[in-house]
């Protein structure tokens, strides 16, 4: 019966996640009712500082749908069913305006009057308006799925003489762009006053509305002050246009900005940069590492009268010098990492976020075959859980296969024969720790993000805005996360643990998994080696290498998250996913070979480092953004904005450290398994 009962819970968690988004835009016929829904009003500066939009004192419209004088049917301020998770944790909130549209009412282009009056305004509530214009309140209205904006009010010295400066038959998504520059003398006392007068122009093509428009008017702006007595009148005018409903949300679309010459070149120049380096890692394998096969070889061959020389005419090596370079580190290189439940957990975290990146990239990109995403409300977190859910079986594998292959549980034959089972090296490893490993991969990540959006929900909660994640939501997820996610995870795990690992057969039950034996006592790391073979100095150098080849985009997606565009150039995206990824790759190996050569067989944290430095050159630039690049203030704005950017960056830290490591593991095996050792 319980059993029943939690699959019936599941099932219904598991539509909500994955149901997308409604199909934007309905038809309709003359009569049919038009909703038009507010989603949020708050600080211009401050995203997340949202407020319901009846929390200021607005007065209801004089409709059927008001509250007292309405019919009993009235939906005033009723909540909108939310077509999924998605959306929910995209903070929308949309609620009933009240305002009584009907489709094509007729053909005479004259507007319709919606109007009503607010009381006397109390002390509280004219000081509400007052905060409203003094921090440039703005409201969000959709309509037929389509966004619009609206401003509360306006701080000005003197309402007949700075209307002027205003934006007369500009629309008020226009004006909030440029609201910032307006210049008026600070030295003049300002008052706040409230727009009383909107017109809302709807576009519509036969069946279809294609365009919605939303517009102040200037002559309406009146002093909000204690006693006065507030007349709110929206008019609704219909017109009919012939552009097409598949290019309606072009118009949302700053193609001006983020397809600009400077975009086109940043791509550019992180492809040199790509170029660059895999002209270098070539220069390493190609030349260097020549060099150093001649010269171990000639070290453990015999040796012939007068030596080798290179192409130079420089002899190889001293025939009496004892080997030295990454060739000395041969029984330690493949020694498992310490912490390695942890770090087997980490990398199986790591695959996941590259599945889960890649999967979203590629699902937007594919926007024209399934609907764009930036159209539909919550689209992106709809795919972000859906994916992540679905991709949990990787990080079980990649993590149980990881730590099998260096762990003793994986038999005495994990090295080169029976007799030489590779050791961790710090307090990880163990025949019983790979269930430690397993809950490991289950827990990090998910209580890591729930530490810190728990903190988020309580300030939000504090606040009282409506950017907190409903106790329903949070249900949700966790049965998503506790009968889907979890299993999959354990089940990769034990897929993981169970794969036949790939090897050389040396002998009856002996299996070759590293091209080197692993010595029984670690061998001493040197302490005087150049500045070029101490990681601590090599791994930062690493890390803004990476940076540089994704800065400009990441400039982009910022000022998508935070200012109020729609990011629709997923091409772009896709393209410095790829390469960043070359970019981490090639500088690991740069590293890699270093520390080999500086005699340090400690290269898996360290090849990991030097991909995960990334996102410490990540958060610095958020800090930047924060400074530089925005207006926002007060602790809820400032709270979220670190709080998503220390996410933000600890999951592409993770990413890019996984992609780090896995490209030094490939390298370290091909240049070891190519050196003959004793």
């Amino acid at each position: 019966m319980r059993q029943n009962a939690a699959a019936t819970l599941v099932l219904a968690a598991s539509s909500f996640v994955l149901q997308g988004a409604s199909a934007a835009g309905n038809r309709y016929k003359a009569g049919d009712k038009v909703e038009l829904w507010v989603n949020k009003v708050g600080p211009y500066a401050n995203p997340q500082e949202a407020f319901e939009y009846y929390a200021l004192p607005y007065c209801a419209p004089e409709t059927e749908h008001h509250p007292v004088t309405g019919s009993d049917t009235s939906v005033f301020n009723s909540i909108k069913s939310y077509s999924g998770i998605g959306e929910r944790l995209g903070g929308n909130v949309l609620r009933h305006t009240g305002h009584d549209l009907t489709f094509a009412p007729d053909t005479s282009n004259q507007p319709i009057v919606e109007e009503c009056s607010t009381g006397e305004l109390g002390k509280e509530e004219s000081d509400k308006f007052a905060k409203a214009a003094r921090d440039q309140w703005f409201y969000q209205m959709y309509l037929d799925d389509l966004p619009v904006w609206g401003m509360v009010g306006e701080m000005l010295p003197d309402a007949e003489g700075a209307k002027g400066q205003l934006h007369a038959g500009e629309s008020d998504l226009a004006h909030l762009d440029r609201e910032a520059d307006m210049a008026l003398d600070p030295n003049l006392p300002l008052k706040p006053y409230v727009y009383t007068e909107r017109t809302l122009t709807i576009d519509y093509n036969a069946d279809r509305i294609i365009k919605v428009d939303l517009t102040s008017d200037p002559a309406s702006l009146v002093e909000a002050n204690p006693g006065s007595k507030l007349k709110f009148r929206t008019f609704i005018k219909w017109q009919r246009t012939d552009a097409e409903f598949h290019s309606r949300f072009d118009r949302y679309l700053d193609h001006a900005f983020f397809k600009h010459q400077i975009h086109w070149f940043s791509v550019f120049n992180s492809f040199m940069m790509v170029l660059f380096l895999t002209g270098l890692v070539a220069l390493i394998l190609l030349r260097t590492l020549r060099r150093d096969y001649a010269r171990y070889a000639l070290i453990t061959g015999d040796e012939e009268e007068g030596g080798e020389v290179d192409e130079d005419g420089k002899p190889l090596v001293d025939k009496h010098s004892e080997e030295s370079g990454w060739k000395q580190v041969h029984g330690d290189v493949f020694r498992a990492p310490s912490y390695l439940p942890l770090f087997s957990a980490v990398l199986g975290t790591g695959w996941q976020l590259v599945v889960l990146t890649l999967g979203v990239i590629l699902f937007a990109v594919a926007g024209p075959i399934h609907g764009e995403v930036h159209e539909e409300r919550g689209e992106i977190l709809h795919a972000v859980v859906w994916i992540y859910t679905l991709s949990s079986a990787v990080s079980g594998y990649a993590s149980g296969k990881y730590f099998k292959l260096y762990s003793a549980t994986s038999g005495k034959g994990a090295g080169k024969g029976v007799d030489a089972a590779p050791s961790a090296s710090g307090p990880g490893a163990g025949p019983a720790q790979w269930q430690v490993t397993m809950f490991l991969t289950v827990m990090l990540l998910p209580t890591i993000s729930t530490v810190v959006l728990s903190f988020l929900n309580g300030v939000a909660l504090y606040y009282g805005t409506i950017n907190y994640i409903p106790f329903l939501a949070i249900f949700i997820l966790f049965l998503i996360w506790i009968f889907v996610s979890v299993p999959l995870c354990i089940l990769g795990t034990l897929i993981g643990r169970h794969t036949k690992l790939a090897g050389k057969g040396t002998g009856v039950g002996m299996v070759e998994l590293f091209p080197c034996r692993v010595n029984s006592i670690p061998r001493p790391i040197p302490t005087d080696v150049p500045w070029y073979g101490n990681p601590a100095n090599l791994v930062p150098f690493a890390g803004l290498l990476s940076f540089g080849s994704i800065f400009i985009e990441l400039y982009y997606v910022l000022t998508s998250l935070w200012n109020y565009k729609f990011y629709h150039v997923y091409g772009f995206l896709l393209g410095v996913y790829a390469i960043l990824v070359l970019v981490v790759g090639m500088t690991t190996v740069i590293v890699t070979y270093f520390t080999l050569n500086a005699e340090n067989h400690l290269w898996q944290w360290t090849a990991f480092a030097s991909g995960a430095s990334t996102a410490a050159y990540v958060f610095l630039y958020g800090v930047y953004y924060f400074a530089f690049k925005t207006s926002m203030g007060g602790f809820l704005q400032t709270a979220f904005y670190f709080g998503y950017m220390a996410l933000i960056s600890l999951n592409l830290g993770v990413l890019c450290g996984t992609i780090g490591h896995f490209t030094a593991s490939k390298f370290v095996r091909t240049i070891f398994q190519n050196v003959k050792v004793d």
